[in-house]
């Protein structure tokens, strides 16, 4: 059972997101805090899998009280779930240590399958916030080199998958770019994941642009 915490100031979207995670088998949410300072307090308390954390809040935004919560209890994932997409509060968000970041009007079957990722200790980004993260990496990682030795593994189909992962695409969009069906993409991104020992689609296209294939 993943014993979840929400935090965030807007009441009804708070209520109505504990309604849909406790419907879902496997998510138990444990409480809700409606600001920073009191989701910093109920973590230290309660000890929750995952806190699915706003970041613009009152009296506490939730950049600082996610690297709080991290500080004491590191082993506690932090999703941050908000209608913020701007560079900065991506990339701040990332630094104190959230494990995920995805938007507001993503659909409740995303989020439940966030929270499960963000549970085992994959990332989970959303399209924008993996544009982010790969941009700022191509930015202080210039001129990477492929390594050979390990992307040898991969089929040349399987290459082209993870070029477009790199990308910040999705398995719709690699399927239309390469005029393959969606399930055919996802079964690409399995055998990638299996044959380089990546926890995530995020890990593949971080790998990738490491490797300069981004």
């Amino acid at each position: 059972m993943v014993r979840v915490l929400i935090v965030d100031d807007h009441g009804l979207y708070r209520t109505g997101m504990s309604t849909l995670l406790a419907a879902e088998a496997g998510i138990e949410v444990v409480a809700q805090a409606s600001g920073g300072r009191v989701g910093v307090r109920l973590a230290r308390e309660l000890r929750p899998d995952v806190v699915l954390m706003d970041l613009q809040m009152p009296d506490l935004d939730g950049v600082e009280a996610t690297r709080l919560i991290l500080e004491e209890r590191p082993e506690t994932r932090v999703l941050v779930l908000t209608v913020v997409t701007d560079e900065a509060r991506v990339a701040a968000a990332l630094s104190a240590g959230a494990t995920g970041f995805l938007l507001k009007d993503a659909s409740p079957d995303q989020i439940a399958m966030a929270v499960r990722a963000a549970a085992e200790g994959s990332a989970w980004l959303s399209r924008r916030a993996a544009e982010i993260v790969l941009r700022r990496m191509r930015e202080t990682e210039p001129g990477r080199v492929a390594d050979s030795s390990s992307l040898e593994q991969l089929s040349p189909r399987e290459l082209e998958v993870l070029r477009l992962l790199a990308n910040g695409m999705e398995n719709a969009e690699i399927a239309e770019s390469l005029d393959i069906s969606p399930r055919t993409v996802k079964n690409h991104v399995s055998s990638i994941l299996s044959k380089l020992g990546l926890a995530s689609r995020v890990h593949a296209a971080i790998y990738a642009v490491r490797r300069g294939l981004g």
